[in-house]
């Protein structure tokens, strides 16, 4: 094994004189630069949108996919009918349930699913949340990839 020597780098703050060498800042000057960066500051936008500092709203494009998490997924499937299973450790009525219904709303520590039948609606934490199996095809969007992908499989 080769070993690199230790060499620490000291950085100065200053400009650069036309002879090429830093020139230090006095702290004068440091604290003047400091209060200009302050007033250039643009001010929040509640939409989270960018804003240049002549006072203009910068509009994002539309993301043409979300993100691959299991709630994006299942919000992109509301409406289905699956099989959810939960595991709840340390319970000594029941360690596991499995639950079947319609998917209706979908949070990031939650499901909202429904009895076709009785039209209960159920609440169930993500944190229990092992997986979920449905009998139809699943809308799903990896990202990077527009659309989705053939539902048809060539299986021997």
């Amino acid at each position: 094994m080769i070993v690199q020597p230790y060499r620490p780098v000291t950085y100065t703050i200053g400009s650069v004189s036309s002879s090429g060498m830093q020139m230090p800042m006095s702290s004068g000057m440091q604290g003047m630069q400091g209060m200009q960066g302050m007033g250039s500051m643009p001010p929040q936008v509640s939409s989270g949108s960018p804003m240049t500092p002549g006072g203009v709203v910068v509009q994002n494009p539309p993301q043409q996919f979300e993100q691959s998490y299991i709630e994006n997924i299942f919000r992109l499937n509301l409406g289905k009918v699956g099989t959810f299973y939960f595991t709840y450790e340390n319970n000594k009525e029941w360690n596991a349930k499995v639950y079947k219904g319609v998917l209706e709303a979908a949070g990031r520590d939650h499901i909202i699913i429904s009895d076709p039948v009785t039209g209960q609606r159920t609440v169930l934490l993500m944190i229990y949340f092992d997986y979920a199996t449905f009998d139809e095809p699943l809308t799903y969007q990896y990202p990077g990839v527009i659309g989705n992908p053939p539902t048809t499989r060539n299986c021997r």
